[in-house]
């Protein structure tokens, strides 16, 4: 435990996950049917459509036909009125100026992606007793679960439950967020250093994902790279370098294409490459099939031009392109 840390007990038994949905475990108490029916709310939403966005969060949850907030737009640390305790917290993308969101994407996930076992979160303000920080505490002490909103882009959130405060700094006013599993059979926070790590490992896999995602489909102005469609529930984010290849396959714009599903797969099996002028070449094995109109719009991109994003700095790293595009000759 680092140096000024309080650490948390672990006694808090009050839900449990079931067929992926949140019910009651032990504790028969308001608060604890509250943050049921948050949670479940919350699954539901992720469920339906992965990645959240704030207007469908300012929905709130239901509870005995009176409507509860989930978050508050304005603050990080949230603990609605009706409840006794802590619900969620929050980590935002700022928007500044005539600055593009994901310019920040790696500094304002760092702390995820640098984290070993914990991640560090800020007390609100400078007063360790003001009441945002007294929930932080109290969260800590009864080790309560909590809904976590990580800002993937603006207005846009992934939904982590449950996480729980670890360990609390007053002086440094911070806290240790530790994260628990989506689907473990009870809300308990990690109590080893091994679990702590893997769900810690999870959660950035999870983020990873999202964000890049998020990043390259906007970077494209939603348009997939290669055959121009425009529908970004359509498109997947595909690495030029595959995030295992530890020096080059970084989740940044630059690595990335959006390509539709079909475009993607042929994509990573080496069917579709690109060079590093922007150019597509399409495999023989392709050119020599006729099977209908999908594969015959996918044989005319032969020759074609990538489409390019709207800045220059988001285009496709050529470096990274010239070694993908000797594994696509090679693989012919």
């Amino acid at each position: 435990m680092p140096q000024g840390f309080t650490e948390a007990p672990a006694k808090f038994h009050g839900l449990e996950a079931r067929d992926g949905w949140w019910r009651l475990a032990v504790v028969d108490d308001r608060d604890t049917l509250m943050r049921m029916a948050a949670f479940q709310r919350v699954a539901e939403l992720a469920q339906t459509a992965g990645l959240v966005r704030a207007q469908d969060l300012d929905q709130g949850f239901v509870f005995e036909g009176i409507r509860v907030p989930l978050y508050n737009p304005r603050r990080g640390i949230f603990k609605p009125r009706q409840m006794s305790y802590l619900l969620s917290i929050k980590t935002v993308f700022p928007k500044r100026g005539n600055r593009v969101w994901y310019d920040d994407q790696r500094e304002a996930h760092r702390q995820i992606y640098q984290g070993d076992e914990v991640v560090d979160y800020s007390f609100m303000g400078e007063n360790p007793e003001a009441a945002d920080n007294r929930n932080l505490r109290v969260a800590c002490e009864r080790q309560i679960p909590l809904i976590y909103f990580l800002g993937v882009k603006p207005g846009l959130y992934q939904i982590v439950t449950p996480v729980f405060i670890a360990a609390v700094d007053q002086a440094g006013l911070r806290a240790q967020v530790s994260f628990g599993l989506p689907d473990q059979s009870s809300p308990d926070a990690p109590s080893s250093s091994i679990e702590r790590r893997y769900t810690l490992r999870a959660a950035k896999q999870r983020l990873h994902q999202a964000s890049f995602r998020e990043a390259v489909i906007t970077a494209y102005q939603g348009r997939c790279a290669l055959s121009g469609l425009p529908e970004p529930m359509l498109l997947d984010a595909a690495h030029i370098m595959a995030d295992a290849d530890g020096l080059l396959g970084q989740p940044v714009v630059q690595n990335g294409l959006p390509l539709s599903k079909t475009h993607h797969a042929a994509f990573d099996a080496h069917l579709i490459g690109i060079d590093p002028d922007y150019r597509v070449h399409v495999s023989e094995r392709l050119m020599s099939l006729n099977d209908g109109p999908i594969l015959e719009a996918m044989k005319t991109l032969h020759g074609a031009k990538l489409r390019e994003p709207k800045r220059d700095r988001d285009c496709p790293d050529r470096d990274r392109l010239a070694l993908r595009f000797e594994r696509f000759r090679a693989a012919a």
